[in-house]
């Protein structure tokens, strides 16, 4: 791991954001709530915090974070069509937390897929990014809005 010890603690925060594009069949049967495994939205929601949380336990030389915020925002487009997922994470620490906004797109994103797999076969996940970062000392970097 980096030797963070010299740094000091600042508010950091951290956009990604990636999709699942599915049949537009599939995105029916999402919207109306006919999925065995149920409710999608939540359930990708959850699974996202549940990974932004465990991060540094799946991704070697990560440092594990006290995390202030994490929230998971699962959208269906009718345009990709699919799930589009969006995971802003915070913390007050001595390094950033994109790992931890970018696992927890990843893990949101493997769930929609685990959800539709039994209907939709050609689901694919795409576009996993971070789009902003931000605190620390060096600065903002805003990749897209």
């Amino acid at each position: 791991m980096i030797d963070v010890s010299g740094k000091p603690e600042s508010e950091r925060w951290a956009v990604a954001r990636g999709s699942v594009v599915m049949n537009r069949e599939t995105l029916e049967v999402v919207k109306a709530a006919e999925l065995k495994k149920g409710d999608l939205r939540s359930v990708a929601e959850i699974a996202g915090v549940m990974g932004a949380k465990r991060t540094s336990e799946l991704i070697p030389l990560c440092h594990p974070l006290p995390l202030t915020q994490i929230e998971v925002q699962v959208d269906l487009s009718e345009d990709l069509p699919g799930a589009s997922i969006t995971a802003t994470v915070r913390t007050t620490a001595k390094t950033g937390v994109e790992m931890e906004a970018l696992t927890a797109v990843s893990v949101a994103a493997l769930t929609v897929y685990d959800m539709i797999k039994s209907v939709d076969r050609a689901a694919r996940i795409t576009d996993i990014r971070l789009v902003e970062k931000g605190g620390g000392t060096s600065g903002d970097v805003i990749l897209e809005r």
